[in-house]
């Protein structure tokens, strides 16, 4: 990943949540190879976000945050330049798009990641399950805050309909000599500042996708070594393992649309074993695959599953 991100890695253990899991389970082989396919897709969709962040709204944010500072060292001056500033770039804004509800200032992605097995994590489901049943509401929801594997990219934006009238406010507190309550105003504008998870990435299903199109391209060669061979197997059995993760993770369709794609991918496995290659043992494959997650129903459900937009509420720290 691009060092240019405000990357908040949050790796949570589902061990962390039960004594079952004591240390972290590794991860495999395949998943550490693939991993540099992963952030490929992960950087493209940060990338195409971070498009959308507007120079003007991002030029506001710093200069709400110029006048804070401004203020912090009594140069009330500076301060009323600065909130000029934040003024007259809102303005442009509205000016150009008056239907904008917010201006995207910022975008960050934030990792999720379960260090267990699909053993680890059905134990831990199953543990959940016994506690909901029995009134163990608290239990069981530290069991399944850990049960995600995903990446969240979240664009921070100025909230339109409020951000430019709260500024406004601002400038007769400091021409009445009010420093303090002018600096409490800034502070909470700038808790105003919107959240939104805008893009879900679910980590299993890009490993698995990325483990599948390795192991089609090794299928197709008529010429394998052994050694390709060794990984096309190897890949094919992690692909279905990192599936059987997303199922029970809840990313994908219905549960029973994903008995397809094992039993797909396991006549694969039984063809390269006995030395077949070529162009089409994976068609049915991708389309089930495509079937399960290629789709908007997907993403729009893990994006609701998420909180959708929230005031940061940190002041702009």
């Amino acid at each position: 990943m691009s060092d240019e991100k405000k990357t908040q890695g949050t790796s949570e253990q589902a061990g962390d949540n039960a004594s079952k899991v004591a240390i972290a389970e590794p991860k495999s082989a395949m998943t550490e190879a693939v991993q540099p396919t992963v952030d490929q897709v992960v950087e493209g969709k940060v990338v195409e976000k971070r498009k959308q962040t507007m120079e003007e709204a991002v030029t506001a944010l710093a200069e709400t945050k110029n006048a804070l500072a401004a203020l912090d060292e009594k140069d009330t001056t500076r301060a009323l330049d600065a909130l000029a500033q934040v003024t007259g770039k809102l303005e442009l804004i509205l000016a150009r798009q008056p239907e904008l509800a917010f201006a995207p200032v910022d975008v960050q992605t934030v990792v999720h990641d379960v260090f267990a097995g699909t053993d680890t994590i059905e134990d831990l489901l199953d543990e959940a399950e016994h506690a909901l049943k029995h009134g163990e509401v608290q239990k069981a929801r530290h069991l399944l805050s850990g049960m995600a594997s995903e990446i969240l990219i979240q664009t921070t934006s100025i909230p339109l309909a409020s951000y430019p009238q709260a500024i406004s406010a601002v400038a007769p507190l400091i021409d009445e000599g009010k420093i303090d309550e002018a600096k409490a105003a800034l502070q909470a504008v700038l808790g105003t500042l919107v959240v939104s998870n805008s893009v879900v990435i679910p980590l299993p299903v890009e490993r698995a996708r990325a483990m599948l199109k390795e192991a089609e391209t090794l299928a197709e060669k008529s010429d394998r070594s052994t050694e390709e061979d060794k990984r096309l197997g190897a890949m094919l059995d992690d692909a279905r393992k990192q599936l059987e993760m997303a199922e029970l993770l809840g990313y994908g369709r219905k549960k029973k649309d994903f008995k397809d794609i094992y039993a797909q991918i396991k006549e694969v496995e039984g063809k390269v074993k006995s030395g077949k290659a070529g162009k089409g043992l994976f068609d049915e494959i991708t389309a089930s695959f495509r079937s399960l997650f290629d789709h908007k129903g997907v993403e729009q459900k893990s994006e609701a599953d998420n909180d959708a937009e929230k005031p940061t509420g940190d002041g702009g720290k």
